[in-house]
């Protein structure tokens, strides 16, 4: 594999499978709750294909609205716009022919689904740029990931019920945990290239907001728990969640950059549980 192939891989962090696995597993299981069991094949490949190409986009163009800022991040500086790898015109062309390969996705579905495309590649190219305006840029990340969930409605049923946007709302406030701790990570390096983020808003009430925001995320699965009358299968992944929660907080205890990225590595987890307990539960419960 030659050089510029290598940088496109890690331009789209194809080499760091982290992001597409945190918006994957809601997507999932929104797709399993809108079908009540098994979704439609098509429909299923479709969404984890665009899970892999929207979140490949979003590096890309993030990579883009930092290329002036990566370079002086010790975590970012070897990123391949911040070294010259690839060009900026590199990086345009391939969002560009991602987004393209996204609609080409996305025209298969319905008209409803199709429509409510527009507004996720709006989310998708405008985020990375909210860090320059706002300190909270990981609850517009959270929009951005999570709108996968009401789309997987629409393109399942039809129809986007209230159970979809509280499971939205939900990946919000997850989202804006797990970047949290990536935020906190680079808080330093982020306070001198004039980045803002909810880790620099938040200051040593960081642990406390998140724990919060652990509580409230928990509180929004036992809604949906209730609301769909999920089993005990569910609830036991409620259960599992809550106790990587803990040992999320026990990792970032002393607010060690090593430990907060790993806190954040750790939300794979959270969501691998819950789409599980979804799945066996409309597997072995719900026949």
């Amino acid at each position: 594999m030659n050089d510029k192939c290598q940088a496109y891989i890690q331009l789209m962090r194809l080499d760091r499978p982290i992001g597409i696995l945190l918006l994957l597993w809601p997507t999932l299981s929104a797709l399993w709750i809108a079908a009540e069991g098994w979704p439609d094949p098509l429909v299923l490949v479709i969404f984890v294909l665009g899970v892999v190409v929207m979140r490949s986009a979003g590096c890309v163009i993030n990579d883009y609205a930092d290329r002036h800022i990566d370079g002086k991040v010790v975590r970012t500086m070897n990123r391949p716009l911040a070294t010259g790898a690839l060009s900026e015109n590199d990086a345009l062309k391939l969002f560009a022919g991602l987004g393209v390969l996204a609609f080409v996705l996305v025209i298969f579905l319905n008209d409803l689904t199709i429509l409510m495309s527009i507004v996720g590649l709006f989310l998708a190219a405008t985020y990375p740029f909210m860090k320059r305006y706002t300190h909270l840029p990981q609850i517009y990340l959270g929009a951005a990931f999570g709108w996968a969930i009401p789309m997987a409605f629409a393109a399942q049923t039809g129809t986007v019920p209230m159970i979809a946007w509280l499971l939205f709302v939900a990946n919000v406030i997850w989202s804006t945990i797990y970047d949290t701790f990536y935020a906190m990570a680079d808080r330093e390096d982020d306070v001198l290239a004039g980045v803002k983020s909810t880790a620099i808003l938040f200051g040593d009430d960081d642990k406390a907001i998140i724990a919060i925001l652990q509580v409230t995320f928990l509180i929004a699965m036992l809604m949906v728990g209730s609301q769909l009358e999920l089993s005990f299968i569910y609830y036991t992944g409620v259960l599992v969640t809550l106790g990587l929660f803990l040992y999320q907080q026990h990792l970032v205890r002393d607010r060690q950059a090593a430990a907060c990225l790993q806190a954040f590595l750790n939300n794979n987890w959270v969501g691998a549980t819950l789409f599980a307990g979804i799945v066996m539960h409309y597997a072995f419960i719900k026949q």
